[in-house]
């Protein structure tokens, strides 16, 4: 099966806080030429009592011919309501959830936290992965602090001691933003990173900023083959900050990225 390239709604999240605005940003990326999206920070989804559930988001999906390929929600969630989250998973036909880091109290215990959370996390894990719904971390900058001699880093942590159902959800640009080399991390993780988050870093007269997946110095040539050859499955352009329409760069990151085998 040919990989997903999706767009990921936090990029576009200024334009989703209703329903017409989520529904209006559904069509744009239909017309633009995705096929596939990764919902998070959707604020009309959000809250005890959406705008949109997750059964019309659903529709809305269906009506642009969109699939949803991975989403972000809160760990507390996923821990303390697994079976709701299992079954909002089910209505969208998703069956990738990620978390976009670590609860504060595990992050600020560092090493032992990390560690902890491997604990914590294994049996929701496994209750997700008994619904057929895989579990992915996305990954920032932070991650990457060395601990102790040598170079092994925190997330060397889970990249070494997490099993093979903790998946990683590897952002390529603040891996690259932390002085680390996203070939090495798919090197070390075949199978383990089904979906990635791409964005580009642009060095402007200000200094570097994130940009469109292709107008920046990321190594394509050589990160896109690594990321194939482990395995990955979606490509999520995820753009934090667009210093020109959102729409129109997630427009270029999928021009750019079409051009590769993925």
């Amino acid at each position: 099966m040919a990989a997903s390239i999706a767009a990921q709604m936090y990029t576009l999240r200024e334009f989703t806080r209703t329903r017409h605005g989520l529904e209006e940003s559904l069509k744009k990326l239909h017309d633009i030429g995705y096929q596939a999206v990764q919902l998070s920070a959707v604020g009309a989804m959000e809250g005890e009592n959406p705008e949109v559930t997750a059964q019309e988001a659903r529709e809305l999906l269906d009506r642009f011919q969109l699939r949803c390929v991975a989403t972000h929600r809160p760990w507390p969630r996923l821990a303390e309501r697994t079976e709701e989250e299992i079954a909002f998973h089910k209505t969208l036909g998703c069956n990738y959830v990620a978390i976009g880091g670590l609860p504060e109290r595990y992050a600020e215990r560092k090493a032992e936290g990390y560690r902890q959370f491997l604990k914590d996390s294994a049996p929701i894990i496994a209750k997700l992965k008994e619904a057929g719904i895989r579990f992915g971390y996305h990954n920032h900058a932070h991650e990457f602090q060395r601990i102790g001699p040598g170079r092994r880093t925190l997330f060397d942590i889970f990249i070494q001691e997490g099993s093979p159902d903790f998946t990683l959800e590897v952002d390529v640009y603040w891996a690259v933003h932390a002085g680390v080399n996203p070939v090495r991390i798919f090197e070390q993780c075949p199978g383990r990173v089904p979906v990635i988050h791409v964005k580009d870093k642009e060095v402007v007269p200000e200094g570097p900023v994130m940009a469109a997946v292709g107008e920046g110095n990321l190594d394509w040539d050589s990160i896109l083959p690594a990321a194939v050859q482990a395995g990955v499955e979606v490509y999520a352009v995820e753009q934090d900050v667009c210093r020109r329409d959102p729409f129109d760069c997630l427009r270029s990151s999928l021009q750019f990225l079409a051009g590769y085998r993925l």
